[in-house]
């Protein structure tokens, strides 16, 4: 039924390609404290980086749990299951941070100028999959233009710095209170092309 991979081969890689859309889940550090899982896409902004690194551009959004919750102990698994063909779930279990938003390039995405957030790269140390059997099949009509519509709406109103304006009162903490996106650091980093120092402290 599920089998475990030694690393992200070609066909694994295709098979995550030809996906929509992918899941990303993470949690706060101790017993107490908001888990969280997100849904992601389109597939294009999901990159296989080599056989044990995948990466991910996260956009501008009303939360930032995953990025708190990376920083606070590094813990996510991607998630990923077919809606059509053969049913299978792969999981990618692993360690992310957090880099700058030009850290790994995304061809083919149609975005805004400002809605790029930042890049999640996860060093892949689990990768497994499962049956699938209980997702159910459903047809893909296309992507959403909600996200675009509404940075484009928040440039034109705010002017160029809405979006950062936005990211500085809505993603600077988790909803548990955890540090979550560093405005102030991302711009510096996206100049620079340096990704943001990584608050943990060292082991």
């Amino acid at each position: 039924m599920g089998r475990v991979y030694e690393q992200i081969d070609d066909r694994l890689a295709a098979w995550i390609g030809a996906q929509r859309m992918f899941f990303v889940a993470t949690a706060p550090s101790g017993r107490d404290g908001h888990l969280n899982v997100s849904p992601k896409g389109p597939i294009e902004s999901l990159a296989v980086l080599d056989p044990h690194t995948v990466a991910y551009l996260d956009l501008v959004g009303s939360g930032a749990e995953t990025i708190a919750h990376l920083r606070a102990n590094g813990r996510i698994v991607v998630m990923l299951c077919a809606f059509e063909g053969p049913p299978r779930i792969l999981r990618l279990h692993g360690r992310g941070e957090v880099l700058s938003p030009e850290a790994v390039q995304f061809p083919g995405l149609e975005l805004v100028a400002g809605q790029r957030r930042a890049v999640v790269r996860v060093q892949v140390t689990r990768i497994a999959d499962s049956c699938g059997f209980g997702v159910p099949l459903m047809a893909y009509q296309g992507e959403r233009p909600n996200a675009r519509v509404w940075a484009s709406a928040k440039l034109a109103k705010g002017g160029p710095d809405a979006l950062e304006r936005y990211m500085a009162d809505k993603n600077a903490v988790s909803i548990d209170g955890l540090p979550a996106l560093d405005v102030g650091e991302r711009r510096k980093s996206s100049l620079t092309g340096a990704p943001p120092a990584d608050p943990r402290p060292a082991a």
